[in-house]
């Protein structure tokens, strides 16, 4: 059996046979199933005590349950590495068993709660890119110990490949590439998260308020018809500036929460990343599987010059999208120049576009104004018939007036090139892309037209790849463009569709 320097065995040689998961787990499972039950625990205490029942031992059966089903869960849960696969087997009653080949291994995240990081275990997660959306489908070793599951993590995605003499040669040496840094927090505000995280807030407050008398006992009247200390136009700026706020604060709270000691590293041709406060986790890429990068550039952010960058990776969906970020909203010359570094060379971040004509700009307003005049027109429509206020025909004046100038943005943005090996599109305004894919990880070509692109001469061409979103798509090129585009790029497979 194959060992390691200092007399340790290799992960891969220690897991030929079954073997169960670290017993620390053992308090993790019971806990993580009373939190599950707690409703219903809450349920059974509030009957008891209400039937006068509620010194009687009913309450120890009904801790019991969910005590007794974290034990089976780890007494009915182990796995093994041999003959090349992985294996996981869980289960008493519905016995379950996942197997996969190791050459299928995309990435290798390790995951670390609260409670795990106080036991030193972490949750190792193999990626494995199957389409599957059943959680039960996880190919997931919960828990190991911090150390070991890293090291398994090197021999999954072979970082440390064994030598002549078959140990695994010395460890290589850890580049960091870029690290977290406070000022990062000044992009938070201009994500969508701070909304989602706010609304979810928000919404909890009113269920609090609800169960205890209802919105029926705050008195709103005083605002209403202005005899507050406030007037009306005075409270809602007030009230507008005050969401702002709890937003930009719910923003950069989850920013810390999810992206606090963010590390991206490159080792033994592997991308290693690490963040977390509460719950950390740390992923892996192999570099044989990044086939690109995806440079995304939201509106908000890139008013103030942020960004972020996501790995194209094969095999994994986009599901799985959460492994393959590179840079989270950051200043926009970390997010090129750690792209420069993955793909290796400057040209396809840097490289002008090739712009689609001015019937692929035309209908950039087209699609931009159409939209925005119907609704004036009836809004127009309800004033003068259903005698709707005035005002509302002000309100909706302003979105021709916004249009313009987001369909110049989009116009602007619209491009695509093909140099050093890499098919570059770029499209979007108020979600701007700009992808990278490498074309020897382009399988196919698809040319997608609705009736309106085939009047104007333009079509989609579609990269289909078996990375990210399954596909990286040139928007609304002219038709003879993309014929020569797809040749250039892959000459064999589109040359005998051609006709001359």
């Amino acid at each position: 059996m194959p060992g390691l320097p200092g007399g340790r065995v290799s992960e891969l040689a220690r897991d030929e046979h079954w073997q169960r998961l670290d017993p620390r787990m053992l308090l993790v499972h019971p806990i993580r199933e009373l939190v599950r039950f707690l409703p219903v625990l809450i349920g059974v205490v509030v009957a008891g005590t209400a039937t006068g029942g509620g010194d009687g031992p009913w309450r120890l059966i009904g801790v019991g349950i969910p005590v007794g089903l974290g034990l089976l869960r780890y007494l009915t849960t182990s796995f093994r590495i041999t003959q090349g696969r992985i294996e996981l087997k869980r289960g008493l009653l519905n016995r379950h068993v996942l197997s996969t080949s190791l050459d299928r291994v995309r990435t290798v995240d390790l995951t670390s709660s609260p409670i795990h990081r106080i036991l030193g275990l972490t949750t190792v997660r193999v990626g494995t890119g199957t389409s599957s959306t059943d959680e039960e489908d996880r190919l997931d070793l919960d828990g190991l110990p911090v150390e070991r599951a890293r090291r398994l993590r090197e021999e999954l995605l072979r970082v440390a490949p064994a030598g002549e003499d078959g140990r695994p040669a010395t460890r290589p040496r850890e580049r960091v590439v870029v690290r977290f840094t406070p000022g990062w927090l000044r992009f938070a505000p201009f994500t969508s998260s701070g909304l989602v995280i706010a609304a979810a807030a928000i919404g909890a407050a009113s269920q609090v308020v609800n169960t205890f008398g209802g919105w029926e006992r705050i008195d709103v009247s005083g605002v209403v018809d202005g005899t507050s200390g406030l007037p009306l136009w005075a409270a809602a700026p007030l009230g507008i500036v005050g969401l702002l706020v709890v937003v930009s604060l719910c923003s950069v709270g989850g920013y810390l929460v999810t992206n606090w000691g963010f590390t991206l590293s490159h080792a033994g041709g592997s991308w290693h990343l690490r963040r977390g406060l509460l719950t950390t986790r740390e992923t892996s890429l192999d570099d044989e599987r990044v086939s690109g990068v995806s440079v995304c550039e939201p509106l908000g952010l890139r008013a103030v010059g942020g960004g972020r960058l996501a790995a194209i990776v094969t095999g994994l969906d986009r599901k799985q999208q959460g492994s393959s970020v590179l840079v989270p909203p950051a200043p926009r010359d970390v997010v090129t120049a750690v792209a420069r570094q993955v793909l290796g060379v400057d040209s396809p971040v840097d490289a002008p576009l090739v712009g689609h004509g001015h019937r692929a700009r035309t209908r950039r307003y087209s699609r931009a104004l159409l939209p925005a005049t119907a609704l004036v027109a009836a809004v127009g429509v309800l004033v003068g018939t259903a005698g709707a206020p005035w005002w509302l025909l002000l309100v909706a004046m302003a979105a021709p007036v916004l249009a313009v100038p987001l369909a110049a943005d989009r116009a602007a943005g619209l491009g695509h090139t093909l140099v050093d090996g890499f098919v570059v599109s770029q499209y979007g305004s108020l979600n701007r892309h700009r992808r990278a894919l490498a074309t020897g990880d382009v399988i196919g070509w698809n040319f997608r037209s609705t009736w309106f692109q085939r009047r104007a001469g333009l079509t989609s061409l579609v990269a289909t790849t078996a990375g990210g979103d399954q596909f990286v798509r040139v928007l609304d090129i002219p038709e003879d463009a993309a014929v020569a585009l797809a040749e250039r790029a892959l000459p064999d497979l589109v040359a005998q569709f051609v006709r001359r």
